[in-house]
């Protein structure tokens, strides 16, 4: 079983920046592949960001040179740098790892963090 656990949300005027968060745990597991999404009220959920174990990276046009997404391996941390925050970047993110573990004989799982609140307002 894996879990992950995001953090660094929050309420940031327009031009502001965080930094999101994403900690996978447990056993027994490999991530593939480490994504951000984002939904926003009344909106589908959309694929923000993806970072892959070879260390390729893509974003949605939306975001691209203000977001970063990046990896600490050593922590099973993902992260997302958000620079250049604009009130059409507020949603719930949302993590989520593509993982090949034990518990699934190996074969790939999606595990989603809890999601954190990003809202950008003046």
């Amino acid at each position: 079983q894996v879990q992950l656990v995001e953090s660094g949300g929050g309420l940031v005027q327009p031009g502001g920046s965080l930094r999101l968060s994403c900690a996978a745990s447990g056993s027994n597991f490999a991530i593939a592949a480490m994504h951000w999404h984002r939904q926003a009220p009344g909106k589908q959920r959309e694929l923000v960001a993806s970072f892959g174990s070879g260390g390729n990276a893509g974003y949605v046009d939306s975001v691209k040179g203000r977001f970063t997404i990046s990896m600490d391996n050593a922590k099973n941390t993902v992260y997302l740098q958000m620079n250049s925050l604009k009130p059409e970047d507020s949603a719930v993110y949302y993590c989520k790892a593509h993982v090949r573990s034990r518990d699934t004989v190996w074969s790939l799982t999606d595990y989603w963090g809890q999601g954190t609140q990003v809202t950008v307002s003046s």
